[in-house]
């Protein structure tokens, strides 16, 4: 099987920086630089030019309307629903493609015989409320890291790096994209078996974005992230744990803090372990704490390198995947997501290498991180094993909410190339979608006030 790290691939033009191990950066874009911002660069810092063939199209502004017939609080109306495929890749063929593919995709192709992707035509549909634009231009020219690149300054709301230097500032740009001040959710997660086999856990999670509220500047968000709460509604084994989660922008000088409410129990404990590669919520094993939203939390761990820019089949714009339309059981399938449910386009993504410090610990070994140039979702990781083997295959599919509008992973999928397991998280199709109308406050957020939030 090719390996796409190693063959050979298109890097696309001035916005590739050479292959280097990160050293954190503390220099701001220029201003000069930074003036590209909106003219030969969208205002997140995508390259606003298509691809020399066409292929991919100029960004235009992605989607600035809900399109006819949505309702705000329904299911998405697929914006795209008439285009139909330009391109079927499956195991007879994506040898071919091996230069638009991840190892991970390539390892689907090798280990399913039903698995395949249909290639649509691309559709930069990301785009953002105009202040994140007018906060990341700010962002370009005063936003540092800090503390080696585990924390942030002079950011606010918006983008941190549009431009980046290193491998520290993509993934920051990541874990700082836009996701609304507020949001709630009701969804359902499904370890699947080899055999096709599951048993849903439902969940209720809110998260309250500090960092996005509007208004806030580097000095009033007093290194406040966000709060993440999660409650497990069923199965009735479950049901009544709570997490709460408070993040931070400089870890180094205040690390994330955690708690947990047992109902068994009755009680309220820290919880230092959430974090890293400890298990996520009822996840089988299938999933760590630190691929919640495909990555979270401290990079300490890990030497990274900024790779470069490469033009790749991702997910993108999987309304169907959310369609009220489209159940739980109609996506899952023994081995993989249903691929008539899924749509692949092709777009340019950054490429971040993360590899094991010598004398860390952590279950991968190394991992590939594929982040959408447009939105700065990472919508793919290969995940390495402690002997350097291909172990897991992540995928985001993303969508953009319009009524907001923000471009944020719709549904997460991680699979087990060596068991033939995997999880899907987000499942919202037999509820109902993220609410970005909800309201909280960070009172709603005290480990005080878990006790309650629990009891069933």
């Amino acid at each position: 099987m090719t390996n796409p790290l190693t063959a050979p691939r298109r890097l696309l033009g001035a916005c590739i920086l050479a292959a280097a191990v990160a050293t954190p950066g503390f220099a701001a874009t220029t201003p000069e630089k930074a003036a590209e911002l909106g003219r030969s660069l969208t205002p997140l810092g995508a390259e606003m030019a298509g691809n020399a063939d066409g292929t991919i199209p100029a960004w235009e502004g992605g989607i600035t309307r809900p399109p006819a017939g949505y309702v705000e609080g329904q299911f998405h109306v697929d914006p795209f629903a008439s285009d139909t495929p330009r391109l079927r890749i499956d195991r007879s063929n994506y040898r071919e493609h091996a230069d638009r593919l991840s190892a991970g995709q390539q390892a689907m192709f090798e280990k399913y015989d039903t698995f395949f992707m249909d290639i649509y035509p691309t559709r930069r549909s990301a785009s953002f409320p105009e202040r994140i634009y007018e906060y990341t231009r700010r962002n370009a020219t005063e936003c540092r890291l800090v503390a080696d690149g585990e924390g942030v300054e002079n950011c606010a709301e918006g983008i941190p790096f549009p431009i980046p230097n290193d491998a520290y500032e993509v993934i920051w740009n990541h874990k700082l994209k836009y996701k609304s001040p507020s949001v709630l959710s009701y969804s359902n997660q499904a370890p699947v078996t080899a055999g096709g086999a599951y048993n849903l856990v439902r969940l209720r999670e809110e998260v309250l974005g500090l960092y996005y509220r509007e208004g806030n500047t580097s000095e009033t968000i007093n290194n406040s992230l966000l709060y993440f709460k999660q409650e497990v509604l069923s199965p009735a084994r479950l049901a009544g744990q709570v997490l709460l989660v408070h993040e931070t922008l400089d870890a180094a000088a205040a690390p994330r803090q955690a708690w947990v409410y047992n109902p068994g129990q009755r009680r309220v404990r820290r919880a230092p372990n959430i974090a890293y590669d400890n298990p996520g919520t009822a996840a089988d094993n299938l999933r760590t704490t630190d691929m919640t939203d495909m990555f979270n939390g401290a990079m300490d761990r890990f030497d990274w390198e900024l790779v470069g820019k490469r033009e790749m089949y991702i997910p993108y714009n999987s309304y169907r995947t959310k369609s009220d339309g489209t159940s739980v059981s109609d996506l899952i399938r023994p081995g993989h997501l249903n691929p008539e449910r899924l749509r692949y386009e092709l777009h340019r993504v950054w490429v971040v290498e993360a590899r094991l410090k010598p004398g860390a610990r952590h279950i991968n070994s190394r991992r590939t991180f594929y982040l959408d140039e447009d939105s700065w979702q990472i919508v793919m990781i290969d995940h390495y094993d402690g002997q350097g083997g291909l172990w897991r295959y992540s995928e985001a599919a993303p969508i953009n909410y319009y009524e907001v509008p923000l471009f944020w992973t719709a549904l997460e999928t991680h699979h087990d190339l060596k068991s033939g397991r995997y999880i899907s998280i987000l499942l919202d199709n037999d509820d109902k979608p993220r609410d970005f109308r909800y309201q909280s406050t960070p009172a709603n957020y005290s480990p005080q006030n878990l006790r309650s939030a629990g009891v069933r």
